[in-house]
């Protein structure tokens, strides 16, 4: 059975309550490893080595910080295979997926190693000989970091890769769904040479070792992801102490196919965001807008690309494992359920897979749905499922009406081979993220953050880095 600790002050210890937290492998729920879950004492202490390091870990040469980023992204590297079964374990996805994440979690290690030597500052001109203006950067101070099961490892690295990078002091919690690659990944940057106490983990319940996190007087900082209604409640708690956030929260994503499209690409591209991870990605497609004359068409070719997809034992490494928990399959179910209630028709899928491979296990057969409108929880509420509504448009105008209704506005998608419908989308649509022929995620060098309730703050590129950093003006006057 795999086993990790809580990372208090550069040791790996148990809860001093001695509570565990059991991990589950959602492919045949059963136990497969367990956590050590945090007390509110082990919180504390863990915030106050996150506060006593933070003077040194600030003051040390960014080429310095950066030498360790770097060779904790090799101990990692050099671990790839173990990682990323312990993932497919733990969170369901196929193994070729999880060695993905591991190497996305590599790429943010080693780019904001080189980032932190780009942190620079700057002289601004004033109207007097005898002045000087000059703008520095520096790091905002101990930070709470806290990530999702969907993405464990990159999700947490997308928070402490830049606030290490900056010079900021840590206390992340892993979710506990999926602690143990995460944990194990952590793990590197302190066999790598991080000061004890730079970088420290501890686990448990959101709504117990989160809520004492977040409203940590010591806390300057705070980067979540995950539900925009946990976003909302970590905005007030933050607001007791003007806590600065960055907060990467729930997105519907909208895909739309003008009449111009290569309808075939365009298809195996929304199968695959649609579906990749089982659903549960905040990018993830949530609704696609066809034009009326491709509807038929369009369908068709969604229907093939998702019966192409093979489902099994993530560890099979298969196209599509089991989805991570039972109240997300329950979730998705009730989302397809509501729909049929309400005048949709699944065309394909919706049910669980047939065979004694699957008596166990949060296994679920993509569905795709038409005959939809917005009156159902599938295009209102982020399903974080393998669901893929698809609607009709006869007007530019429409399209873009019908994928702006909605709170969220974290990425959209656009198919067309026309120049001005692609800028003009792309200008129009509502979310931080717009993909034009293609669906990418989230990478590294390119920013990534959430319009309306989608989120506040950017995450990647050099600008996330400064989401860790802090304006600081010195004027200088001199005889």
């Amino acid at each position: 059975m795999e086993q990790v600790q809580l990372l208090i002050d550069g040791t790996f210890v148990d809860g001093e309550d001695h509570r565990w937290i059991e991990v589950l492998d959602p492919s045949s729920e059963e136990v497969i490893g367990r956590a050590a879950e945090a007390s509110p004492g082990d919180v504390d202490r863990a915030v106050e080595a996150a506060h006593r390091t933070f003077p040194t870990w600030s003051q040390t040469p960014p080429s310095a910080r950066a030498a360790v980023l770097r060779k904790a992204a090799a101990l990692a590297s050099s671990r790839l295979d173990e990682l990323a079964r312990l993932l497919t374990l733990e969170q369901g996805k196929p193994l070729k997926e999880a060695k993905g994440e591991i190497r996305a979690s590599i790429d943010a290690l080693e780019y904001y190693a080189e980032e932190a030597r780009r942190i620079y500052g700057e002289t601004i001109p004033t109207d007097q000989a005898n002045r000087r203006s000059i703008v520095i950067r520096q790091p905002v101070g101990p930070v709470a970091a806290i990530g999702p099961w969907n993405y464990p490892v990159l999700l947490l690295c997308w928070k402490v890769a830049p606030a290490l990078a900056a010079g900021c002091t840590m206390v992340a919690k892993p979710p506990s769904v999926t602690p143990l690659a995460v944990t194990r990944f952590l793990a590197c940057l302190i066999e790598a040479g991080l000061p004890a106490g730079a970088l420290n983990v501890v686990l448990g319940p959101g709504r117990t070792v989160g809520e004492r996190l977040v409203r940590h007087p010591l806390i300057r900082k705070i980067g979540f992801t995950g539900e925009t209604r946990t976003g909302e409640t970590i905005m007030k708690a933050a607001a007791e102490g003007m806590k600065r956030i960055s907060l990467e929260l729930g997105g519907h994503c909208p895909l739309l196919v003008f009449p111009d499209a290569d309808v075939e690409a365009a298809a195996k591209a929304a199968a695959y965001r649609a579906f990749r991870n089982m659903g549960q990605i905040c990018n993830a497609v949530n609704r696609i807008y066809v034009h009326r004359a491709l509807h038929d068409r369009f369908v068709e070719a969604m229907v093939e690309e998702t019966r192409r997809l093979r489902i099994g034992r993530g560890i099979d490494d298969l196209d599509l494992g089991p989805m991570t928990t039972r109240e997300g399959l329950e979730k998705t179910m009730d989302h397809i359920e509501e729909a049929r209630a309400k005048g949709a028709r699944v065309v394909y899928g919706g049910h669980r897979p047939a065979g004694a491979s699957f008596e166990k296990g949060y296994f679920l057969v993509p569905a795709v749905l038409v005959n939809v409108d917005h009156s159902m929880k599938v295009t209102r509420e982020e399903t974080f499922g393998p669901v893929a509504p698809v609607m009709t448009f006869d007007t530019f105008e429409e399209a873009i009406g019908l994928a702006n209704d909605t709170p969220y506005g974290l990425v959209a998608y656009v198919f067309t081979n026309d120049l001005k419908t692609a800028l003009l989308a792309a200008e129009r649509l509502e979310a931080g993220t717009v993909g034009i022929n293609n669906v990418a995620g989230g990478e590294v060098p390119f920013p990534y953050g959430g319009w309306k309730e989608s989120g506040l703050g950017v995450e990647l590129s050099h600008h996330g880095l400064e989401e860790y950093l802090l304006l600081k003006h010195i004027r200088i006057e001199f005889k």
